[in-house]
């Protein structure tokens, strides 16, 4: 019988699921408007949530979705989207709001890439998130789930904009200390949702929620856009801190390239978790990164176009590159409103069927 390594920082059942819709699906499939209500007012906050677990309890309840289609429940932060918008927002970037998408931030294009940590906590974004938060606890006694937040690069981009990359040649130790600010400016705010909810990363991926312990998971989207040794420079100092820190501690990679900082990714003292964004190398990484969870990502446009037989052997494919399924899951974040319940059907049967060959192989429980 093989031994597969399970890590105690990630403790859930074999090979969790889920799935995150895109903003176009709710707005066609369930009448949700995502205006700035949505996200601020805090009775529209809980309705909208409780609205969007009813729904996925019609469509999707025999895989579990919807448990709490029947109960009020004080979210502070849209659980069920992927938008990552305060924290960007607290540093001064505008904000848009659309019907059928995610928050657009507008990039501030700033002259200079300076960041005082104590800054975003006196703007007016950050007092409408207390006041939020405070009503939401007034009302129900408690709080839940969490709020997406930026990574450093993500962040630094939508503050200084493309100019960015030549101040990383040209600047680099300014660059260094303004990604150091923003590193305690965020820590600061993930401590302040994780400390009233006890959650800090569900809005990053869906996924996480199925873990014992939150996952200190941090976006890291535009790593696609610098090199490895970038990263290295910039980026790995901040993670590796974090990650002797905050355990359990993970990046999302969601682009299609994780594979090529793997070996990067292995120098850190910790990583518990990693998004694999699709067209990832999983076995490669698998080989750099034997004690991680890998989060397989499906890709949310292509599954659109493939039969529900398709999906599955995709799944198959990618689960055996991983070659362990208590430190592997599935997800397909952000699919738009052309995906059919088939298709979804298609990613939990396939799951499912895998974890029940698992257990009855390994005699193992969850």
């Amino acid at each position: 019988m093989t031994a597969y390594y399970k890590n105690p920082f990630i403790q859930s059942e074999p090979l969790p699921a889920d799935i995150v819709l895109h903003p176009s699906w709710w707005h066609a499939h369930a009448g949700i408007s995502f205006d700035e209500d949505f996200f601020y007012h805090p009775a529209k906050r809980v309705e909208s949530e409780r609205r969007m677990e009813a729904v996925l309890h019609e469509r999707f309840g025999r895989h579990g979705l919807g448990a709490d289609r029947d109960r009020d429940l004080p979210v502070i932060g849209a659980v069920h989207n992927a938008a990552g918008y305060l924290v960007s927002e607290m540093f001064g970037c505008e904000i848009r709001y659309r019907a059928d998408a995610p928050p657009d931030i507008v990039p501030a294009n700033r002259e200079q890439l300076e960041v005082d940590p104590e800054t975003p906590f006196r703007s007016a974004a950050f007092k409408r998130f207390e006041r939020l938060r405070d009503a939401l606890k007034t009302r129900y006694g408690y709080l839940l789930g969490d709020i997406g937040w930026a990574g450093i690069l993500n962040l630094a981009l939508d503050l200084r904009g493309q100019e960015l990359f030549l101040d990383m040649a040209d600047a680099p130790e300014r660059v260094a200390a303004a990604f150091r600010n923003m590193a305690a400016a965020i820590e600061r705010f993930v401590a302040c949702v994780e400390s009233e909810t006890g959650s800090s990363s569900v809005s990053v991926n869906r996924n996480v929620r199925h873990f014992r312990r939150p996952v200190y998971l941090h976006s890291e989207c535009s790593n696609t856009m610098i090199s490895a040794a970038d990263y290295e420079r910039f980026v790995l100092p901040v993670d590796a801190a974090w990650s002797r820190r905050h355990r359990p501690f993970g990046i999302h990679h969601c682009g299609r390239d994780p594979h090529r900082f793997a070996a990067s990714y292995a120098r850190l003292p910790h990583l518990d978790f990693l998004d694999v964004g699709w067209g990832g190398d999983v076995a490669h990484i698998r080989e750099h990164l034997p004690h991680t969870f890998l989060n397989i990502r499906l890709d949310p446009v292509g599954i659109t176009r493939q039969t529900p037989e398709e999906i599955r052997a995709t799944i198959l494919r990618l689960v055996a590159q991983s070659a362990n399924p208590w430190l592997t899951g599935v997800c397909c974040i952000n699919m738009d409103n052309t995906v059919t319940d088939a298709q979804v059907n298609a990613i939990f049967d396939t799951v499912g069927e895998l974890r029940q060959r698992f257990t009855a192989q390994t005699g193992l429980a969850s």
